[in-house]
């Protein structure tokens, strides 16, 4: 028996967790439930992060959390409880199926059967947002080493423990060559482990055209946080409906099973929603805990109601449906249909003894860090990059000097094209004149020369080599 905590939401949640709980005890699942509130009434009642103190205990206490969607209020700063918990309890990893049920959901792709496995912490949801300028905001893109090994790894060890043949790793390192570079050289690294299990790397633009256009030439795809959240919602909708989708949140002490879906307030109290995406989320929760025959029970049973044409409202197609059915109605044939298999389609076998191997992050031997320079960022309201090159080097010393200026990353200065449209912020770059290490005082220097000569500096950078090799980005065009 394995105690959970359960959510039920807002909007249409009420009405798909009661079926999904529903299916969940016919089916013979050993669970014990708490029940807590959390989203739009809570957040109305002036708790920001729309969830108690106290059901942070019981989450944390039983480890495994079943949610329904919620609904997040407009304005008021109201912060997303779904990244909140995620960050909060360590849920680093998103794995999202998105398989076609072709030909009793409507689909381009028949054959699609893809398992996109999404980092769940970092990148740009770290939210860290600054407006620097009357004209310039800035979303901060955070990667780590140890984000990048631990989602990685994990990609490939589900791609084992399920007999998958291809992990796939999206990126933009032709771009952002820090940071999805990174990820990228992770990826490389961690490849090497798992010879019988083919790699490869496609760029997110071209990558993300492909599995629209062709999605059955991917298997296992890892990507980083934003590619991934639009990746999954893609993938789910060309393989049927996003209405389908479950998704599992996964970390090394706790996990979090949801539907991708929203809350649709619309169709609330109407007995119309389709359960089906909750109740993905709530079989792979009862992989994760160990209740691998209820689990697939319960999936083969939900392939058989497909694949005998009950459909809700959103995947009901008079070609091939046989019954409109509501929320109620369709979760009742899903529990008659226990103990039966799909014929037309793939029914499916867990592993029932399937272990992921995820070992702890030790951390690397620290490299040789070396300060090389300094960006400094300013606020300037003129539009002449000369201009501005002329202030800064006012504040040259003997020993570090103006070396580049870019305006949103392109280079203006030395050598700039008067096609280039700047704005009021300006990255302008400083090093060492002699030889190639700047310390930390002469940094101090260069920022009260600055702060004498009344030049508006919004933040620094410094600049680092890391084992001798460079460890930040040239400007555009440099």
């Amino acid at each position: 028996m394995t105690r959970i905590t359960v959510a039920k939401g807002d909007g249409i949640g009420p009405e798909i967790m009661d079926a999904t709980l529903n299916i969940l005890k016919a089916a013979g699942a050993q669970l014990e439930i708490d029940e807590i509130e959390i989203g739009e009434k809570v957040y109305l009642s002036g708790n920001t992060s729309g969830i108690a103190n106290e059901s942070w205990d019981i989450i944390r206490k039983n480890k495994i959390f079943l949610k329904a969607p919620i609904t997040t209020p407009q304005g008021g700063g109201y912060k997303s409880l779904n990244v909140t918990t995620r960050k909060f309890l360590g849920l680093y990893s998103n794995v999202r199926p998105c398989t076609s049920l072709h030909p009793f959901v409507e689909t381009k792709h028949p054959h699609m059967d893809i398992v996109i496995v999404r980092e769940n912490e970092e990148d740009l949801y770290a939210g860290i947002e600054h407006q620097q300028t009357d004209e310039v905001v800035q979303c901060l893109k955070l990667i780590s080493r140890p984000g990048c090994e631990k989602i990685i790894r994990y990609a490939f060890e589900y791609a084992r423990v399920n007999g998958r043949k291809k992990v796939t790793c999206f990126t933009k390192d032709n771009i952002m060559k820090q940071t999805d570079g990174l990820f990228h050289k992770v990826f490389d690294e961690i490849a090497l482990e798992y010879p019988e299990i083919e790699n490869e790397h496609w760029i997110i633009d071209i990558g993300a055209a492909k599995m629209a256009d062709t999605p059955d030439v991917f298997d296992v795809i890892v990507t980083l946080n934003l590619y991934g959240d639009v990746l999954s919602d893609v993938a789910a909708q060309i393989a049927g409906s996003v209405g389908l989708a479950g998704s599992a949140n996964i970390g090394e002490e706790c996990a979090m099973f949801e539907a991708i879906h929203g809350s649709a307030p619309r169709r609330a109290g109407q007995n119309m929603a389709n359960p089906s995406g909750l109740l993905q989320g709530a079989i792979m929760m009862l992989s994760h805990i160990g209740q691998t025959e209820i689990a697939e029970k319960i999936q083969n049973a939900w392939l058989k109601t497909i694949e005998d044409g009950i459909h809700t409202y959103d995947i009901f197609n008079e070609n091939v449906s046989t019954k409109k059915v509501g929320t109620k109605e369709f979760a009742q044939a899903v529990i008659e249909n226990l103990g039966k298999r799909p014929i037309q389609l793939k029914a499916v076998n867990y592993a029932k003894d399937a272990v992921l191997h995820l070992p702890k992050y030790i951390k690397k031997t620290p490299q040789e860090k070396v300060l090389v320079g300094i960006d400094l960022f300013v606020h300037w309201n003129g539009t002449d990059p000369n201009e501005i090159a002329r202030i800064m080097q006012g504040i040259n010393t003997e020993n570090k000097e103006l070396t580049m200026i870019t305006n949103r990353g392109i280079k203006v200065w030395p050598n700039g094209f008067e096609e280039t449209y700047c704005t009021d912020h300006w990255r302008c770059r400083f090093k060492p004149t002699k030889g190639k290490v700047m310390f930390k005082n002469q940094i101090l220097t260069l920022l009260t020369r600055a702060h004498e000569a009344k030049i508006d500096v919004i933040k620094t950078e410094n600049l680092y080599e890391f084992d001798g090799i460079q460890a930040y980005s040239l400007g555009q065009g440099q």
